[in-house]
């Protein structure tokens, strides 16, 4: 290809070329234009084809007849000559379709090969579309890749430089030289790659971060394996270098008791005390040795049930967690294993106390860390593990809950965590977690607001959080885990509890229309707790429910929540304000008994006009807004407002650039009826220019 990418070049030099020719025959200077012309001609006379790949076979003249040039300034001029370069122009542009096409055609036959995983065809189809279009930068970027495939690294990073002389910002030329430049050991230079990719489109930053992960656990594995060779080399014949083969090779023998492994193992626990052992042990296939012993293998899938195997299987464990204590590598052999993948899920929930504690704690060192947390989703079946954590969880054994619960908290900060466990939630999930809520006691209250945290972070997943918040079995289980905790005072469990309802609650539900009176009830309740957490949750689950249910709304006014709304607002934090002037709002639209309360309380409004003119939050200036529209239903209370701030407050929302549309329409339609009610509320809406605005606004209503 290098004789093509000189005649590329070549080609984009003659475009600058005859840019300046134009510029020149453009010339005021008389000098100048005949040079340009006289220039011009020989150009054309000699121009051929750009961008052709050809091999050169002629002899170099080096003494030939002088060019006669074609016209003069006797006999041509400037304006001939551009149509002479019009015309050239034109047909370029032609045979430069044509060349697209047939570049285009090559380009989706390699496309097809590549799929199908024939990357030597793929190249092939790549390179003869190039030689059509060498200037075609996808052609490049996808044989790059196709390279890669075949082990081609340098040709690679090749491909990719020409596709940057193309365009300059292309993504994908960095991402494919940054994996090259991986693949032959050269960090620096795949770190400047990826790094470049955040530098053209700073939204990429999450991609360029995984990229760079790699490149640090791949420059870490060369570090820990070139320390452990130079030490295995140190260690000969003192002992220290030739171990760890020799207990390999002891564990490899086929055929002896449980106890003679479990002896081995112990010797070889022994001897990994660092990072070195633990790569001498990966790079003398220990991880194979071990899960391909059969006696090994049986216990590990719990075909015997004797103490012996019993103890070589929480060994195989222990040993398994040391080694990948902190090495990335290693976890990434041993979860290679079809054995580990099946033994982690399976004796979780093993009869052996020692067993389950082993399995649970090699669990725990893959969840710690980002990197193990994924290899551990990609490679274990997350729904049975998920089950088997949820029923170590509910049935404690010697205090193992625990584990079990951190691991799932770990694990469920991943998205991909979550999206595996869509398809049987209930099982896994939904109904170990409605059994712990209906009984919180003593013995677990300990770990229910990690487990409830948990849950929260698997709810930010959309199909989840809908499935929960249409299942019957959590909204009855939701207003016993309130009493229960209300009762006995545990405030640790019931704060996560009430977050948890008001996330799920802002789904739209039947489920929770038909629960909401019972919840609601509870969380009334709960308003008169001397803890203001606990306050302003409860008015958050109000505030999320209640508008899914009429009959909730009734109830609760009847226990007086207005005149507890209008106290909380007035001495509230942030949260407890937006839930509170949210729950005022519902009651007051639903309900002439709330609109009549609110004023008895508060007759000029003051909580509302405070609002609406110190509030930042769009919300609750909204919120505050429409509230105040339904209380102006009532008879006498625009007049009560006259001589107060109203008009210039809600005038203000209305005229603003609230970025939330519902602000400007809920002041406009309060300034309405502000000065429907009471016409002398116009004299001051007119002396603020507010009609103008107060028309604006009523396509926003409309």
């Amino acid at each position: 290809m290098t004789g093509k990418h000189e005649d590329f070049e070549g080609f984009l030099k003659s475009v600058d070329r005859i840019s300046e020719l134009v510029k020149d025959l453009k010339s005021s200077d008389v000098e100048v234009q005949q040079k340009a012309m006289e220039e011009a001609d020989c150009y054309i006379a000699a121009l051929d084809e750009p961008c052709r790949t050809k091999v050169n076979k002629t002899t170099i003249n080096k003494n030939p007849p002088p060019l006669q040039p074609s016209f003069s300034p006797q006999n041509e001029s400037p304006e001939n000559f551009m149509k002479i370069m019009e015309r050239d122009a034109e047909d370029r542009r032609a045979k430069r379709i044509d060349r697209e096409k047939k570049a285009t055609a090559l380009k989706d036959k390699g496309n097809e090969a590549y799929a199908q995983e024939d990357y030597e065809t793929a190249v092939k189809y790549y390179s003869d579309g190039l030689a059509e279009l060498p200037d075609m930068q996808q052609l490049y970027t996808n044989r790059a890749q196709a390279n890669i495939k075949l082990g081609k690294y340098k040709e690679a990073i090749g491909d990719c430089e020409w596709a940057l002389k193309c365009n300059e910002r292309c993504t994908k030329a960095y991402v494919h030289m940054g994996k090259a430049y991986l693949e032959l050991k050269r960090y620096n230079e795949s770190r400047h790659c990826f790094e470049k990719i955040v530098e053209i489109e700073p939204g990429r930053k999450k991609m360029v971060k995984e990229y760079l992960t790699q490149v640090d656990l791949e420059e870490e594995r060369e570090t820990q394996e070139m320390n452990a060779k130079q030490e295995f080399d140190e260690g000969k014949g003192k002992g220290k270098g030739t171990t760890m083969p020799q207990l390999l090779e002891k564990l490899s023998r086929p055929g002896q008791i449980p106890l003679f492994y479990c002896g081995g193992l112990g010797i070889l626990l022994q001897a990994v005390t660092d990072c070195a052992a633990q790569t001498l042990f990966r790079l003398n296939n220990g991880f194979s040795i071990i899960s391909g012993n059969d006696t090994v293998r049986r216990c590990l899938s719990q075909e015997t049930n004797d103490a012996d195997s019993q103890d070589l299987c929480a060994s195989v464990l222990k040993l398994w967690r040391v080694l990948c204590h902190g090495n990335d590598e290693n976890q990434k052999s041993l979860m290679a294993c079809p054995v580990t993948r099946q033994a982690a899920v399976r004796l979780v929930t093993s009869e052996h106390d020692a067993v389950r504690k082993e399995c649970l704690a090699l669990l725990y060192v893959y969840s710690q860390m980002p990197h193990g947390r994924r290899l551990a989703i990609d490679s274990l079946d997350v729904q049975m593990l998920v089950g088997n954590l949820m029923v170590c969880i509910l049935k404690p054994k010697e205090q193992q809950e625990n584990a079990a619960v951190n691991i799932l908290e770990n694990f469920a900060a991943e998205n991909k965590f979550s999206i595996k466990l869509r398809n049987d939630l209930t099982d896994s999930v939904i109904v170990p977690l409605t059994s712990i809520l209906r009984n919180i006691s003593e013995s677990n209250r300990h770990i229910l607001p990690s487990l409830i945290s948990a849950i929260g972070c698997l709810v930010r997943d959309n199909v989840i959080r809908h499935k929960l918040a249409n299942d019957p079995e959590c909204w009855k289980a939701f207003p016993v885990a309130i009493r229960q905790c209300s009762s006995y005072e545990y405030k640790e469990i019931l704060y996560p509890i009430l977050g948890l309802i008001i996330n799920l609650s802002t789904v739209t539900s039947p489920v929770i229309q038909e629960h909401a009176a019972s919840l609601c009830d509870c969380c009334q309740g709960l308003l008169r707790d001397s803890d203001g957490g606990v306050i302003t949750r409860a008015t958050g689950v109000l505030s999320t429910v209640l508008p899914q249910s009429s009959e909730a709304v009734q109830r609760i006014i009847q226990g007086d929540v207005v005149r507890t709304m209008c106290r909380l607002l007035k001495g509230a934090g942030q949260n407890a304000t937006k839930y509170a002037i949210k729950t005022l709002t519902v009651c007051t639209a639903a309900s002439h008994l709330a609109r009549e309360e609110l004023v008895k309380s508060d007759k000029k409004l003051s909580v509302l006009r405070h609002l609406l003119g110190s509030s930042s939050d769009e919300l609750v200036s909204g919120n505050a807004a429409l509230c105040l529209a339904h209380c102006l239903e009532l008879e006498g209370i625009a007049s009560s407002l006259l001589g107060t701030d109203i008009v210039l407050l809600l005038l203000r929302h209305a005229a603003g650039d609230a970025k939330r549309t519902a602000v400007q329409q809920n002041a406009a339609i309060a300034l309405g009826k502000l000065c429907r009610t009471e016409p002398r509320h116009m004299n001051r809406l007119r002396e603020l220019h507010g009609f103008e605005v107060l028309h604006s606004c009523m396509k926003l209503i409309a």
